[in-house]
């Protein structure tokens, strides 16, 4: 079933065309990723089929009473609202009467209204619903439905935007860059709700393990011309490599067949034939073709790093909270020269503080941090490059160096550098305030390394980057000699550059893993599951020590209620895993929401009993 028909679209902005001709079709079912390279139209042409934006000529034909919802890099929220109203307020029918059911809790005495109230949600079958939006909300950590949108961060908004339309369930799923602003966990966790949902989806997105396993359709725009692929992401590349080595083929046979053409038209006399003429005619096209070369402007990064010293950094004992929020606690590191390191964690547990006390933008609470003299550091921060209003690009590469030091004595001009970054020498003299987001990461990129620095530390480099500049930025990370440290939500990105990890678990807690994400995925999955109860097992060694101040039933209902915990655990976890496997049948939703909210309860009351009885054996 045809959902949408994008027929012949173009788009210029003043005189420069972004796509031309533009035609292809979304059916119901299809899981389709659009790739191209930053600057060339990706987020125009979902804000063209969402409505946000218009095309020069040609049209979006959509099937009758479709409904599409479009997740934009620019949030849409009211600022007014809490997270619970802006959720009500997104016009469902269903979260309309979930609404007007919690509205009639708050009055039991309003018999009437609680019994409509009842019955819409039995009419409707939203006891289901209302368990899976709030299953959304859980997993995207929103769960403080009270929050104004105004107070919350731009990577929470986000998140509320996504949840918001995942929840409406509409016939057409418009997503840019959905991993944006989100932890690892949530990426994973949005990766499985996507492949399990029957969804029609239309996305574009850098993480190349998501568009491995969540996508059945690529389409490619390259060169201005567009590319399907009936498969994921490995299937892709595969076939591009293919297609472009077909290309080639017939390239160098349209050269070889100009060559012999051109021997025989500098043979020929004035006076032509008709024969002749014709002849004439298909080399100019044979001429056209053999002329075609693809214009890639691959990137090569040759940089002849500053001499790394013995001693590279240190850190000693460094502490860091902000109120009661402890980020890191009495940690000790001391780089070695050529380190390669990824730092993950949730949001919040201090990973972006961590780079900037690393590079002395903040203090330490306490301890010391000690930086080799030898050190240059290149910081790429989510903050981005701050331009002066009217900038030129080449002006803003300047600001940071003329020139960059590259291997075997040769140098190369800012101009060149930003022509290795795709920025092709018309192109370096328009206004900075004309990029697109990700040639604004492009450029920021630029003038982090034309610094010339031996310790790269990187913030989310990969935030709006095209799959392209992300294969090049890879391909320099791989040959920098100097310490680098990275902090991504991107696994492909992570699992091809670093060797180590930083696990930013929380409470203050650092811990170093060797290998890469997947690696600690692997890892992390194949350890047995741990209870609160498991974790106490070396202060219950101290029993011994009181046993005459606690009593044997309680010393025993001690020892039985650590069993107890453990179990009860082990069943909430079980349950918990049924929801975000997504295959829990409609009907078994309310009565397994029943079983774990009683486990909940009862896990509650065991433990703080646990707890009374663990803090009288301490006594």
């Amino acid at each position: 079933m045809n959902y949408l028909s994008v027929e012949n679209i173009s788009k210029s902005y003043g005189e420069r065309a972004l796509f031309e001709g533009i035609s292809f079709g979304i059916n119901k079912d299809q899981k389709i990723a659009f790739v191209a390279k930053n600057g060339t139209g990706k987020t125009t042409i979902l804000n063209i089929i969402a409505g946000k934006d218009s095309t020069d000529s040609g049209q979006i034909v959509f099937r009758k009473d479709l409904r599409v919802a479009y997740l934009s890099q620019v949030d849409e929220l009211d600022d007014s609202l809490t997270i619970e109203q802006s959720i009500f307020n997104s016009g469902n029918e269903i979260l309309r009467i979930i609404e007007q059911y919690e509205k009639a809790l708050l009055d039991p005495e309003d018999t009437n209204a609680y019994q409509n109230a009842f019955e819409l949600m039995d009419h409707h079958n939203a006891w289901d619903f209302e368990t899976q939006y709030k299953q959304i909300l859980f997993k995207l950590k929103l769960q403080d439905l009270n929050k104004k949108v105004a107070s919350l961060s731009g990577g929470q908004k986000k998140r509320l935007s996504l949840a918001i339309i995942l929840i409406n369930k509409p016939d057409l799923l418009i997503l840019d860059e959905p991993t944006n602003h989100l932890d690892l966990e949530m990426i994973e966790w949005l990766e499985k709700y996507l492949q399990n949902e029957k969804i029609t989806l239309f996305m574009v997105t850098h993480d190349r393990y998501f568009l491995e396993r969540v996508c059945n359709e690529i389409i490619e725009l390259d060169h201005g011309k567009l590319h399907r692929y009936k498969g994921n992401y490995s299937y892709f590349l595969q076939k591009k490599e293919e297609r472009i080595a077909l290309e080639k083929m017939a390239v160098d046979k349209a050269k070889n067949l100009f060559n012999k053409e051109l021997e025989w038209m500098r043979r020929q006399p004035k006076a032509r034939t008709t024969k002749s003429k014709s002849r004439i005619d298909d080399f100019y096209i044979i001429k056209e073709k053999a002329h075609q070369r693809r214009n890639d402007h691959q990137v090569q990064l040759e940089i002849n790093m500053e001499r790394l010293g013995s001693k590279i950094v240190e850190l000693h004992h460094i502490s860091k909270s902000f109120d009661e929020n402890r980020l890191f606690i009495d940690f000790d590191y001391v780089f070695k020269r050529g380190e390669r390191i990824g730092i993950i964690g949730k949001n919040g547990t201090g990973k972006s503080t961590f780079l900037n006390i690393l590079t002395g933008d903040l203090p330490v609470d306490s301890g010391k941090v000690i930086i080799g003299e030898t050190i240059k550091f290149g910081y790429y921060t989510q903050d981005g490059i701050h331009i002066k209003k009217g900038q030129k690009i080449i002006e803003v590469i300047k600001e940071y160096g003329e020139y960059i030091p590259l291997t075997k004595g040769r140098k190369i001009t800012a101009g060149q550098l930003l022509e290795r970054f795709l920025f092709d020498r018309k192109k370096q003299y328009d206004f900075v305030e004309k990029l697109s987001g990700g040639e604004l990461k492009r450029l920021f990129l630029c003038t982090v390394l034309i610094q010339n620095p031996n310790f790269l530390i990187l913030d989310e480099p990969t935030n709006d980057l095209d799959i392209v500049t992300l294969n090049v930025l890879e391909n320099f990370l791989l040959d920098f000699p100097g310490n680098l440290l990275v902090v991504s939500h991107d696994r492909y990105f992570m699992d091809k550059i670093v060797d180590q990890l930083f696990v930013f678990e929380g409470e203050g807690a650092i811990n170093g893993f060797p290998g890469n994400y997947s690696d600690y995925r692997a890892y992390e999955d194949s350890k047995p599951s741990t209870s609160k109860a498991t974790i106490k097992k070396e202060d219950h060694r101290k029993s011994v020590v009181v046993e005459n101040i606690i009593s044997r039933d309680e010393k025993r209902e001690y020892g039985k209620l650590e069993k107890e915990i453990a179990n009860l655990e082990k069943k909430k976890s079980t349950i918990e895993n049924q929801f975000s496997d997504d295959k829990i049948e409609p009907d078994k939703i309310n009565e397994i929401s029943i079983l774990l909210e009683k486990i909940i309860v009862d896990l509650k009351q065991k433990e703080e009993r646990w707890l009374e009885l663990s803090m009288k054996m301490e006594s």
